[in-house]
């Protein structure tokens, strides 16, 4: 199961203040604020016996990140995140409870992300592209660099960015793969397989600094 994607996924949030219209014209510094945000991985069931298994959720719990916004030019924009995989967890919602402590373990472990090796999950972004929908909201579409265990892939990442005074919050979903970052979705029992595709959903809040 591979959370990974968690956060790459999780950081890209904070892209959303790249639209922020509301930053002072000289450019505005957004930071995220772990506490107030949420990035959820989900990995599915695979295979013929998919019905004897149990679908993963897991939580990314460390994040930080920057954006460097320009709010009369969003292509100038730029935003950097990193995510520490070695906090991820699995929630174990939906699992049995003796289950979730062999999950954790290989999905941190050498045969998944390897986290003793590959302790960050980091976004660059590369282009930044959006439009205001309405009054304080806006629709943006990030692509960047997204490198996980080791592995760098261009990754698009679409969110809604709602801005209410100085602070953003950043909604969206997208989806990973496993075989895009050289890792192969792990089975149990070599029986119950998880799905190649990982589904992340993010919630990022982050507060603006006025730069001087």
């Amino acid at each position: 199961m591979n959370v990974e994607f968690a956060s790459a996924v999780r950081g890209a949030a904070f892209i959303l203040a790249l639209g922020a219209r509301s930053a002072a014209a000289e450019g505005t510094t957004y930071l995220a604020d772990p506490a107030r945000s949420t990035v959820a991985i989900h990995v599915g069931r695979a295979g013929l016996f998919k019905f004897a298994g149990h679908e993963h959720e897991v939580l990314a719990l460390r994040l930080e990140g920057e954006v460097q916004a320009d709010p009369s030019d969003l292509g100038r924009s730029s935003v950097s995140l990193a995510l520490d995989a070695t906090a991820l967890k699995v929630s174990g919602q939906g699992q049995p409870p003796e289950d979730v402590p062999k999950v954790q373990a290989r999905m941190v472990g050498p045969e998944l992300l390897d986290v003793a090796h590959f302790p960050w999950v980091t976004f660059r972004s590369t282009k930044v592209e959006g439009r205001e929908a309405a009054k304080g909201i806006y629709d943006l579409r990030i692509t960047g660099a997204l490198t996980l265990h080791g592995v760098t892939r261009s990754t698009l990442v679409p969110m809604r960015v709602e801005v209410s005074g100085d602070t953003l919050m950043a909604t969206g979903s997208l989806v990973v793969r496993h075989s895009d970052f050289g890792l192969t979705p792990v089975s149990v029992a070599g029986v119950v397989k998880v799905k190649n595709e990982i589904a992340i959903d993010f919630k990022v809040e982050a507060a603006a600094r006025t730069r001087r």
